[in-house]
């Protein structure tokens, strides 16, 4: 009994991150809306083009690099996460982790 106190009793630290933290993820969104407004696709373009081909996969979200104009859509499937790289300018699909 004395131990079960103990550590219920313990700092229990910082909860888990799961997913990109809230301001990374705003960041994303707005370098995405700023790279539609220089003539990149948009990311609704991207996601129609990209997550029907990603049958039984769960999308779970995209980040954006604005310096290559590159979307990452991250995708679960059996517990593993895929990756699919798509360049912003052309919507062309150029990595995927899964091969």
């Amino acid at each position: 009994m004395t131990v079960l106190l103990a550590l219920l009793a313990a700092p229990m630290g910082p909860p888990p991150i799961i997913g990109s933290p809230p301001d990374q993820r705003r960041g994303d969104q707005m370098r995405a809306a700023q790279a539609r407004r220089e003539g990149n696709l948009s990311l609704r373009e991207i996601e129609a083009r990209v997550v029907p081909t990603m049958r039984d996969s769960q999308y779970i979200g995209f980040d954006y690099d604005a310096g290559a104009a590159i979307y990452t859509l991250k995708f679960l499937r059996n517990g593993t996460v895929i990756w699919v790289e798509v360049d912003g300018r052309t919507g062309r699909v150029i990595g995927r982790t899964d091969g």
